[in-house]
Order: structure tokens, then sequence, then C-alpha cells
């Protein structure tokens, strides 16, 4: 009988997932759950990771002509009113909030007193309010376009919730902008996409399938809502990042108007986007494996671990000196956008150290010793080869090297994950084969299912809701690149069909 190799999480990715997700995220020590119900604690390794996708994202945008600001936790409730299909896509999800102080009861405890003359409702998504003030802004096509964006939490009061997946608050940004023409604010939308695109693909190295939502699926309110998939380790879909073009609904709703060159009174066109710290548990589903998780170099909270190894006290200056010099020579050296963070752990815990900074991802661990330091070298483990692979280099080579490393880091784990989604895509154009592409029972587990399934839809509400009421599979998306091929649909075997992706998702 083959002896079962030893991982540092317990249990394995294939023995239960969901909770090797769990798992992950304590060993790593990026958050924890919350004394409130659904939200969590993002601790500083977390949230580290959430600054520099921020601060990418944010240069992103400013190279875009997008500027940031900040509008109301609150909302009024008549302004969700307003935008019918909007509310009715939100309601079961928003926080209200209906007194506005506490007040001692008979029994001496604190309740609620001074009801509000109308509810107050905690953001869900900030389309109504900021359309309040767009309408304030604009009344002439000279004070358009208008390109906002704003960093901030948002509230949505989830029944089944999961750290970073699906949590009841949860930090994102949210862009929102106006146009004089329908073609200028579709230029946006597509734009917005692309901008998401770009940083899930190339800094948290997660490859992406760009598509248009169908109308069940797509944000309440807009005329279309395009999106980002990424595929999990368990063949999950998650949803990661949308762009919605609104048309004039919003517009309408919030009395955006303005005069255009011909002097007509005309609505605007507006467009609304969005990545959230979902990414973060993208991220870790993408790439972290049974030993922990693992960062990509261009999103890691630091870059390299320096632990020297001091066995008699005599070494520890010496050693000391060696370690910190490297360090400050390191922290010189730029990495994209930002320069090399460095790490130094002295902690004297023996092997428990290196299997510390494994589990929480850090892309380079280096050992210091005496007898390296003798011959000018470093002991040098990257965490995407394992805990065993080790490579000695002379300390000017790895200086010189290092952000090379780190580059081939994130390629392969860009290229891992591209692999992996090629080789759970299938075509399928057979009814039986589909359904048992998507059949817990015919599979080993449960937790991990079949895939993508690109197969052809006739593009009727009926066939989708059908497909999701029996497999609890959604069409994520119609593929930008697949949706013009033609076949037939995969539920009531109507001829001309286009192509989408079906997938079972967070």
């Amino acid at each position: 009988m083959k002896k079962k190799t030893k991982t540092a999480i317990t249990p394995t990715r294939s023995e239960d997932y969901p909770e090797w997700y769990q798992q992950v995220i304590k060993a790593s020590d990026v958050a924890e759950k919350s004394p409130v119900r659904g939200c969590m604690v993002i601790k500083p390794w977390g949230y580290a990771i959430w600054e520099n996708i921020r601060n990418i994202l944010d240069d992103m945008f400013k190279e875009a002509g997008i500027k940031n600001a900040y509008f109301p936790l609150f909302i009024p409730l008549s302004f969700l009113e307003k935008e019918a299909e909007h509310v009715e896509g939100f309601a079961k999800e928003c926080a209200v909030v209906t007194h506005h102080r506490l007040e001692k009861g008979p029994d001496n405890r604190l309740v609620p007193a001074g009801r509000l003359s109308e509810p107050l409702v905690v953001r869900p998504t900030s389309e109504t309010i900021i359309g309040d003030s767009f309408s304030r802004w604009i009344s002439s096509y000279r004070d358009l376009p208008i390109l906002i964006n704003q960093w901030a939490n948002v509230v949505r009061w989830e029944m089944r919730t999961r750290i970073f997946l699906r949590t009841s608050e949860f930090l994102w940004q949210e862009g929102h902008t106006a146009h004089a023409s329908k073609e200028e604010a579709v230029e946006r939308t597509h734009l917005m996409l692309d901008i998401y695109a770009k940083l899930v693909e190339e800094y948290l190295a997660m490859p992406v399938i760009r598509g248009k939502k169908t109308p069940l699926e797509r944000f309440p309110g807009a005329v279309d809502t395009f999106c980002i998939e990424a595929m999990m380790q368990d063949r999950k879909a998650l949803q990661s990042g949308t762009s919605h073009f609104l048309g004039q609904n919003f517009a309408r709703a919030s009395e955006i108007k303005f005069q255009s060159a011909e002097e007509k009174e005309e609505y605007a066109w507006t467009t609304s986007w969005g990545v959230s710290t979902r990414l973060i548990g993208g991220l870790i589903m993408t790439h972290s494996d049974d030993d922990g998780l693992v960062l990509p170099p261009k999103i890691a909270s630091s870059h390299v671990v320096l632990m020297p190894i001091i066995k008699k006290t005599d070494d520890r200056s010496k050693v000391m000196e060696f370690t910190e010099s490297l360090a400050k020579e390191l922290r010189e050296i730029f990495y994209g956008r930002r320069k090399l963070e460095v790490e130094i752990d002295q902690r004297d815990i023996g092997g428990a150290r290196g299997w510390d900074w494994i589990k929480k991802g850090i892309p380079l661990r280096v050992e210091i010793g005496i007898r390296d330091i003798a011959d000018n070298s470093v002991y040098v483990g990257r965490r995407d080869k394992g805990h065993k692979d080790k490579i000695s280099f002379k300390r000017d080579c790895f200086v010189r090297e290092v952000t090379n490393i780190l580059d081939e880091i994130q390629d392969t784990l860009f290229e891992n994950a591209l692999l992996f989604r090629k080789e759970h895509t299938f075509a399928i154009d057979d009814n039986k084969e589909f359904y048992e592409f998507f059949t817990p029972e015919n599979q080993k587990k449960p937790e991990i299912h079949g895939g993508f399934a690109s197969a052809c839809w006739c593009g009727s509400g009926e066939c989708e809701l059908k497909i999701k009421e029996e497999l609890s599979v959604t069409i994520r998306c119609v593929s930008l690149i697949t949706g013009t091929e033609k076949g037939k649909c995969i539920y009531c075997g109507r001829p001309g069909c286009g192509r989408v992706i079906f997938a079972k998702a967070y």
C-alpha cells in the first residue's frame, strides 16, 4: 500500500475542498470570521494583498482618466424605489436602518429608539445615490463624460457565507460613468472589462473568459452586463469582475439630463463596474495547494523572507549583518510597480519557521547560515516548486536574478492555471452527455464538478431556468470568442443556437 504523503493542510483538496479552503485561510493568516454573522476580519497578511490589488487597479483607472470620489454609506429607500428592476434584484439582500439612537428599556436593556422618517438602506451598490449627484453635476454636453470611481465597503445580507467569496460586508471598488452617447458608454463598458481582465490575468495569474451575461444573470437594471469568469481548482466558476452598460435606465430614474450640442434635452448614457475582495478568494482557490497558500509574486503580500540560521551564539552578529545587508540590497530593487518587500524572520523555532512561510505562500524563502556566508551564498526555496526543492545561489547572482525568478514563478502559476482550465473545458453537444457531466452521482467527489461545458443555447430563459433547476448549473457567459458558433440547443434541441459557457459557480 502506497504511503500517504504528509501535507501541511488537512483535509486536502481532493478529500474535502470547501474545508481545505477554510484551512488554507486559517493557516496562511489572511483572514478570520468576525463576531458579526457573515462578516470577516481581514488580517495584515491578507489586507496587504488587497492593498496591492487596489494600488495596481487605481493606477490603471487614473491612466484611463478616472478620478476617485466618495459617496454615502446610507441610501434613502426612496432612491432604490426609483428603478424597479434594480430594487427587485437587491431587495432580499438589503440591510435597513430604521432608528437613529438607543435607549434603555423597562428591563434596563438597550432598545432602538428615534424612528427615522424614511428608512435608510446600507448600500448594496451605489448607482442610485451616485445618479442623484450626477443629476446635479450635469447640465450640458460640455460636462460629459464624468468618470468616477470609489473605494468602499458594501453590505449584502447573504444567507450562505464563505470568507472572501460571499460575505455580508465586503470591500470593493465601484466605478460609475455618464456619457453623451450610447457608443461612448458602450466603449467605456468594454474598456473597463479589458482593465479587469488585465489585472486578473497579468497580476493575479488567473486566466479568464470574457463574455456577456444572459438577461437572467445580468445586473438588475442594466441593459448589458459583461464579465470575466475564472475556473477554480474544484472546477467551479468564479465571476471575477463585471462591467455594466446601463443604457439610459438609471439616468431616467435619477433625472440625469443634459442639453446636447443641438440644444436638445437628452438623458445621459451610464455605466457601472466593479471588483471586490472576492478576488482574494479566487486567488486562493486558483493557485494554492495542500501545503497552503500560493501567492503570485506581482500581488504577493511580500516577495522574499530571509531566515537566518544561528546555531552558535558567536555566529549571531555575522549572520545578522549578512542578512540585514542582503535585505537592504533587495529592498532597493523594483519589481513591477513597487520595490521588493522583504521579511526577516529571526524566530528560533526550527523547521516550523519554514513551514509557516510555506503556508503563507511567500514566493521565495532564503536560508542564510554561517557556511553559506563563508561561501558568499544563500539557499533559496521557491513556493511554486514545493518545500523540498531548494537551490544554492551565490549572493550576487541571487540579487541579480531575483526579479527573473519571480517572473518565472508568476508565469508558471498562470500557465498551470490555464492548462488546468483547458483540461477541464469541454465542447458538449449531446444532452445526455451534458447531464452526466454535471451530475454529482457520476463523479468521485460531490464537491469536485466536471468543469466548464461549452454548449449551444437557444436564448430561451425557460431552457436556461430548467437547466439551473435540474442541475444547479448556470450560463456563466456568452463567450466573446466562441459565442458566434452555431448548433442545437443543449436543452430543447432547437437549431441555429449560439455557444455559451455552462458551469456550477460560487
